[in-house]
C-alpha cells in the first residue's frame, strides 16, 4: 500500500500505522522517548556495534565506543579526548534537527497536558528543533555544557560558541582546550561516560525534577508514549517509556519487538513520523 512520501507499507504496517494514530488522537499528554536513531536522519552517525563506530571514526578502528567515550582520556591524553568529543560538538552544532522534530512540535496543540521529551542524546537537537528546557530530560547529559575535569566545584556552564579544531586524520584536537573559569584546569562535556564517577548531575537532577512534576500532574490523563530511535545496547529510554506509556508507540528499525498490548513500528524515525502526522492530518 502506498503511504506518505509514496512509500509502500505492508498492509500490517499500515494497520499498526493507523492503529498508532488512533492512540494519539486520543491521548491528551505525550511522552516522547528518544535515542540515537532519531538523530540518524539529521545525518548524524549511528554509534550501533564496533562497525557503526568505526564508520565514523576510522582512525579510531580496532578500538570501542565505550573506550573513547571514558573521562580517563581527559587526564591521560586531554587532546585526544577533546579530538573525539570536540568533534562531535563540531558535528552535532552544524548538523540541523530533521523535518520530524518541527513534525512533533506541531503536535504540542494536540495535547492538553502537554509534551515531555526523555532523551539519551547529548545532541541538544530538541531544543534547537523549538522545545523548551522545561520540557527536556537528556538523560546521558549534553555536550552543549562543560564542567572541571577536576570537579574543583559543582559549576555547570555552557559551551556556547565552542568550535573545536580536530586534525581529521588522527582526531585529536589542535586547538586551545577548554577550561575551567574557576581553577583553570582542564574542562570536559558534562556528558555521563562510560565508567564516569566525575560526571556532575545537577543539571539532570533539575531536569528529573521537572519530569516528575509532570508525570505526577499527568498520572491521570491519557497519556502515550511515542519511543523513536531508543535500542537495546542501552535501554534506559526504552525503560522509561515502557513504565510511563499506556500505549506505548515503539519505533525502530531493526529492534522494534514489543509485547501484544504496545504497538511495534519496523521504520526509521522520520518515516515513522511523517506517517503519523499524514494520518492525524486527514483525521
Amino acid at each position: 500500500m502506498t503511504d506518505a512520501g509514496a512509500q509502500e507499507f505492508s498492509e500490517d504496517l499500515v494497520s499498526a500505522l493507523d492503529a498508532a494514530a488512533r492512540a494519539l488522537r486520543g491521548a491528551d499528554a505525550l511522552l516522547i522517548g528518544a535515542g540515537a536513531g532519531m538523530g540518524v536522519d539529521s545525518g548524524l552517525p549511528d554509534f550501533r556495534g564496533d562497525e557503526g563506530f568505526w564508520n565514523a571514526y576510522p582512525s579510531f578502528r580496532g578500538r570501542r565506543f565505550a573506550e573513547l567515550s571514558n573521562p580517563y582520556w581527559f587526564r591521560a591524553d586531554p587532546e585526544q579526548a577533546w579530538g573525539f568529543f570536540g568533534h562531535r560538538l563540531n558535528l552535532y552544532s552544524a548538523h540541523e534537527p530533521h523535518a520530524g522534530f518541527q513534525i512533533l512540535r506541531s503536535w504540542e496543540q494536540r495535547f492538553t497536558h502537554g509534551v515531555f521529551i526523555f532523551t539519551s542524546n547529548v545532541d541538544g537537537h530538541f531544543q534547537r528543533a523549538g522545545f523548551t528546557e522545561e520540557q527536556v530530560l537528556e538523560c546521558h547529559g549534553s555536550i552543549h555544557f562543560l564542567q572541571c575535569v577536576r570537579c574543583c566545584g559543582d559549576e555547570i556552564w555552557p559551551a556556547q560558541d565552542l568550535c573545536m579544531s580536530v586534525d581529521p586524520a588522527t582526531i585529536r584536537a589542535t586547538s586551545k582546550l577548554p577550561t575551567c573559569p574557576h581553577c583553570r584546569g582542564l574542562a570536559r562535556p558534562n556528558i555521563l561516560m562510560f565508567g564516569d564517577s566525575d560526571w556532575l548531575c545537577g543539571r539532570a537532577e533539575q531536569q528529573e525534577l521537572r519530569y516528575r512534576a509532570w508525570l505526577s500532574r499527568t498520572r491521570e490523563s491519557k497519556r502515550v508514549a511515542l519511543e523513536l530511535g531508543a535500542g537495546l545496547a542501552v535501554p534506559t529510554v526504552r525503560m522509561q517509556c515502557e513504565r510511563r506509556g499506556a500505549p506505548l508507540i515503539r519505533v525502530n528499525p531493526r529492534e522494534a519487538t514489543t509485547r501484544p498490548d504496545q504497538l511495534s513500528l519496523p521504520m526509521e524515525a522520520l518515516q515513522a513520523i511523517q506517517a503519523l502526522d499524514a494520518r492525524l492530518q486527514a483525521a
